[in-house]
């Protein structure tokens, strides 16, 4: 029923079947092999990060602020798409950490931006350094061309 349900709301559907049109395999169910995927993925990343202190929800929290130079947590949140009461853990450990700060937003006072702190740019470098090799061990599979379709399809599907 769901196989049939993807098929006919998607336009051939996204759960693949196991030739007989009606059932879903763990080889072909996308959903199943992105979320085993992902789960390797971030099991891998979070050990290369223990010895920071890390894990991964922490890393993007920093990655995006430092992609975008201070965000609100709401902001944080609605880009990660994570809980607001789950980011202000998160930023909450960070700020502990002493890896960012909280500073005050220049045109709404009730607002603070989670800007990244020096320490917490050179963790953050150092911590992608370890993240990319663990990536590219992910990936190894993988050539040039076939990751950069990778990324391109994962980007279309989580936005």
């Amino acid at each position: 029923m769901l196989a049939e349900w993807a098929r006919s709301s998607r336009g051939g559907g996204v759960i693949g079947t196991s030739g007989n049109g009606t059932r879903p395999t763990l080889d072909t169910d996308a959903g199943f092999l992105l979320a085993r995927a992902g789960g390797k993925a971030i099991r891998a990343v979070n050990r290369a990060l223990e010895p920071f202190g890390l894990r991964t929800r922490h890393f993007t929290v920093l990655m995006a602020a430092a992609e975008h130079g201070g965000l609100s947590q709401r902001e944080l949140g609605d880009l990660l798409g994570i809980d607001p009461s789950a980011v202000v853990a998160l930023v909450d450990d960070l700020q502990r950490a002493g890896l960012v700060r909280r500073d005050p937003h220049p045109e709404d006072r009730r607002t603070r931006l989670v800007v990244l702190t020096g320490v917490g740019e050179k963790t953050f470098d150092q911590a992608t350094e370890v993240a990319l090799k663990v990536e590219d061990e992910a990936f190894a599979p993988l050539d040039a061309g076939e990751r950069a379709t990778l990324i391109e399809l994962l980007r279309r599907i989580a936005r």
